[in-house]
This record gives C-alpha cells, structure tokens and sequence, in this order.
C-alpha cells in the first residue's frame, strides 16, 4: 500500500474542475429573512391592538356586585402601597408594632408558656407545667405505651 502522497499545487491543475461559484442563492434567502421581518412586525402590531382594545373593553365592563350588602363609603382602595405589617412612618399609624417587636413578644409568650405554671383550659381542669417540671416527671412515670391512655398514678396530681 503506498503511502501518502505528496503533491505540488502544480501538479493538481484540472481546467475542467473549480470551486463552486455560489452554493445557496442569496436572494431567496434575503427574500426569506425580509418576509419572517414583515410578517414579525405585523403580528406584534396585530397582538399591541388586540391588547388594547381587550383591555378598553375590561375597563369598560361593570360585573353587578358579588352581594346584595352595600359597599361602605370608606372601603375605598389605600392611596399608599397596603402594607401587610404595619411598620411606624412618621407616626401616621397607630399601631406601632413591627416585626421585630412581634417576633420578641412572641418569644417572650412561649418562654413564659415553656418556664411558669398555668392553666390551659380551667373548666376541663387542664393546666401547662415548666418544661423541667415535665422532663423530671416522664424520667420518674416512663413514657406510656403507644395507643393506651396515660393513667395518673396513685398520690400525683
């Protein structure tokens, strides 16, 4: 098998051969780009129009109202962005809570509810206990059994 031969660029002269002139038409192609151009900005405009004549007509539209009770006179829409926590601006709200008071009070009612003795529900008799109070009486009782009800032993309340 011989192996690769070499030519000169002298040697490999066709007269009858030559690289193709043009491989794709270029003027189909033009003609191609310029009708998916023309036909793009008919759309848009076609889609900006129906737009707003859709959104003329909802403007226009009175639904009846979703009750027989009369809308209050003041239930009229915030001029100000609704907020959904009342933050203090220049004192113009009342309720001067935010979050970060909220959070704090919070934690402060589950610390007293988790450390101090109380009641929560006084006429069926059940009450809350310090979490270390309850930790050293499950030591003392075990935990009960799956699926059978906690017995009070003899002489605890």
């Amino acid at each position: 098998m011989p192996e690769h031969i070499q030519y000169q660029d002298d040697d490999l002269f066709n007269p009858e051969t030559h690289h193709e002139e043009s491989d794709v038409p270029i003027k189909p192609l033009f003609w191609a780009v310029g009708i998916f151009i023309a036909f793009a900005i008919v759309t848009h405009l076609a889609l900006a129009a129906m737009f707003n004549g859709l959104a003329s007509n909802e403007r226009k539209r009175m639904d009846p109202p979703a009750t027989q009770v009369a809308r209050p006179a003041d239930a009229d829409v915030p001029r100000n962005q609704p907020l959904l926590q009342p933050f203090p601006q220049s004192g113009r709200l009342p309720n001067q809570s935010t979050p970060v008071t909220d959070l704090a009070e919070m934690r402060a009612r589950e610390q007293q509810a988790l450390h101090t003795y109380g009641w929560v529900d006084q006429q069926k008799g059940v009450v809350h206990i310090p979490i270390e109070e309850a930790k050293k009486l499950l030591v003392q009782r075990g935990v009960p059994a799956a699926g059978a009800a906690a017995a009070p032993q003899a002489g605890t309340q």
